[in-house]
């Protein structure tokens, strides 16, 4: 592995870090596609399994390549340790499984992902952890929030799909105050816009699946922490659970990692530009954009992040049937429901992505029937607002001849 004994940039860490090379002395990542691994003799097993000697033992929790991800990952965010999942959402379940015991609280913000609010009051609360949603810019309401038995403060910034941005250097004090672990999904931004852990996050959790993966290959997470008795609590449970991240998309995953930086600037510069035009559209009542100066989080942004991200949402003039006349309109535009593709796509949140929640949490998280959710890719963005007008200019003219 490469021992860097200077700091460098984070293009640099997406490229190099984490590395091992073998004695085959091969320039690019390999990938060990191998469920076991062979012992000297039954005393190095015995030691390896044991865990009293450092070494591989079996891939659902040793695996050289998962290791390669976790590490190149860990520098980039700035962290010690990472712990790569089969997907976004077992990362979060492994720190839930990690921490978390009947009778404890965790205080969760209003807006995250759909299946994130469905994990914890749906599967987590079967098992006697209760939920308190609060709202993500509330910093009173966070304060409120915490009780002698909440374990853990929960926020996604910016949250999906409206963009809001939570006061991370506030939430990490008011976690410290209260003695509980502070949790960022940084999902949106990745650590080449935003590093959680620099502002006091204990726990950072990513879908490897969206922009770190970057063209929609493979499904994957990962968490990252400083704190090694932490750590070590993530890794029992994934050796112990098993929701492991496969070598092969591993390999995928640091490939990705290596053009995160690159794609982050076109994914960022292009959101803006979309998010501009979109404003101007007559069939546009709203958009959700952080880069705009008329976000409620602008100012935040431009002080915890180092760009705005590539997702845009909007609202619409109309109803259900409208946003998903301008959905239908599209036919460059990829309808899907993922995210941080170099292909851009768009959706219809209240009806996907949230569609398991009650219609009051969509109403109090701001997902309306008219938002629509763009994960805004890497063509030319003449071509992306030229397939998005097709369906906007209808809804418009619609709107006039109610109006008339």
């Amino acid at each position: 592995m490469y021992d860097f004994t200077e700091p460098l940039s984070i293009e640099t860490l997406a490229i190099r870090a984490g590395q091992r090379r073998t004695a085959e002395s091969e320039h690019s990542d390999p990938i060990f596609a191998t469920s076991s691994f062979v012992f000297d003799n039954a005393a190095d097993a015995a030691a390896k399994f044991s865990g009293a000697t450092e070494g591989n033992v079996y891939s659902r929790f040793t695996n050289p390549t998962v290791r390669g991800f976790e590490d190149r990952l860990a520098a980039m965010e700035g962290g010690r340790f990472a712990i790569a999942t089969a997907s976004g959402m077992s990362a979060i379940l492994c720190l839930a499984l990690s921490v978390l015991k009947a009778g404890d609280r965790v205080a969760v913000s209003e807006n995250v992902f759909g299946s994130t609010v469905s994990l914890f009051t749906k599967t987590l609360s079967r098992f006697g952890v209760t939920t308190d949603f609060v709202a993500l810019t509330d910093l009173s309401a966070w304060q409120r929030a915490m009780s002698p038995r909440t374990r853990l403060l929960f926020v996604e910034t910016p949250s999906n799909p409206t963009c809001e941005i939570a006061d991370l250097a506030s939430l990490s004090k008011i976690a410290k105050e209260a003695g509980v672990l502070f949790v960022v999904d940084n999902v949106y931004c990745t650590p080449v816009l935003q590093k959680p852990l620099e502002y006091g996050a204990d726990v950072v959790v990513h879908s490897a699946t969206k922009y770190l993966d970057g063209q929609g290959r493979c499904v994957g997470g990962a968490l990252v922490v400083n704190d090694r008795a932490l750590y070590d609590e993530l890794f029992n449970t994934l050796r112990t659970s098993g929701p492991s991240m496969s070598p092969f998309n591993a390999w995928v995953f640091q490939k990705g990692l290596e053009t995160l930086a690159l794609r982050m600037k076109g994914h960022c510069e292009y959101a803006a530009e979309l998010a501009d035009w979109l404003q101007g559209h007559p069939a546009v009542r709203r958009v959700f954009y952080p880069g705009l100066s008329s976000h409620p989080g602008h100012l935040l942004a431009l002080k915890q992040q180092r760009g705005f991200g590539g997702i845009v949402a909007f609202e619409i003039h109309g109803s259900r049937s409208d946003a998903w006349q301008v959905i239908d309109h599209t036919r460059l535009l990829s309808i899907t429901a993922n995210l941080g593709d170099s292909k851009s796509t768009i959706t219809h949140p209240a009806s996907t992505t949230h569609a398991r929640i009650t219609e009051k949490q969509r109403q109090v998280a701001g997902i309306t029937d008219s938002l629509i959710r763009i994960g805004v890719g890497l063509e030319h963005p003449d071509d992306i607002k030229l397939d998005l007008r097709r369906g906007l200019d209808s809804v418009a003219t619609s709107e006039s001849r109610l109006a008339d």
